[in-house]
């Protein structure tokens, strides 16, 4: 498992790089790692807030069916809370999920306009 877990941090560092690398072109340019970059970041960002939130979730679910076992006469008490929960947990994924957005759509839209690729 650490070997494993080595390996996907030594890709990632790799991958880094590569997209973050200069290519060169004119002075003042933005270069295509400005590109990587905002991809890479986008899809880091809302891969490791799905799967917080997804590991957050299942603890909260866990706590209430074993809360639930423990004494069923508060089992709709801990529904409603644990539904309360969980919809917290999903706004954070959602956050995520909007600045992955932004990410994606003002600053990609902003670093194609300045290379005059897009009107």
């Amino acid at each position: 498992m650490k070997r494993v877990l080595g390996l996907m941090a030594f890709f990632i560092l790799v991958g880094a790089t590569m997209a973050l690398a200069s290519e060169g072109g004119a002075a003042g340019s933005l270069g295509f790692g400005f590109l990587g970059a905002v991809v890479l970041g986008a899809c880091l960002g809302i891969g490791i807030a799905a799967s917080g939130c997804g590991v957050g979730m299942g603890h909260c679910v866990r706590g209430a069916c074993e809360g639930i076992a423990r004494n069923p006469e508060l089992a709709g008490k801990l529904t409603v809370t644990m539904i309360l929960g969980l919809a917290f947990i999903e706004a954070l994924t959602l956050y995520a999920l909007v600045l992955s957005f932004y990410l994606v759509f003002a600053k990609l839209g902003g670093f194609l306009s300045a290379a005059g690729i897009a009107g």
